[in-house]
């Protein structure tokens, strides 16, 4: 699912034309596993910290138990454990968000001290993401420009 976080341009409030086509087409998917994507961060240690204007978005995934979110804007890495609307962990139906600002202009400062939520986070290398998305799993393996397997970040998880 592809959404536009500009929200002061295409609302993203409750019941905007976005947030209505995202649950008529949540309503239809059929996918085992449903990952959306957008610029802004719902939720971040950087410098977006916590984005009220995107709950609606957060909520539609959630209520169609959707599984992750990756966005950008902090240029930085971060990922979160699975949350609900209001970012409190929900292994159970929670989405996964992935922060993956590290494609080159440079690298932001935390400007929060880490989230609760958060379980790995870098501001120290440019790097680029891959996802897989899989019969009920998903993947995320993080590789920074030098491939430093200490410096990335690898997983996976259940869809729901």
């Amino acid at each position: 699912m592809a959404l536009n976080s500009n929200c002061e341009y295409v609302p993203c409030f409750a019941g905007s034309p976005q947030e209505r086509w995202l649950r008529e087409d949540l309503q239809a998917n059929t996918k085992p596993c449903t990952l959306a994507y957008w610029h802004h961060p719902r939720f971040s240690s950087g410098p977006s910290g916590r984005n009220e204007q995107l709950r609606p978005f957060w909520q539609a995934l959630y209520d169609f138990n959707a599984d992750v979110v990756l966005v950008a804007h902090d240029h930085l890495y971060e990922r979160l454990r699975p949350l609900n609307p209001d970012g409190a962990p929900d292994e159970l139906r929670g989405l996964r968000q992935l922060t993956v600002g590290t494609g080159g202009r440079h690298l932001d400062s935390f400007s929060v001290a880490a989230l609760s939520a958060s379980e790995f986070r870098s501001r120290a290398q440019f790097g680029v993401l891959l996802m897989t998305l899989g019969a009920g799993r998903y993947s995320w393996n993080w590789v920074t420009i030098d491939n430093s397997a200490t410096a990335g970040d690898s997983g996976s998880a259940t869809c729901h």
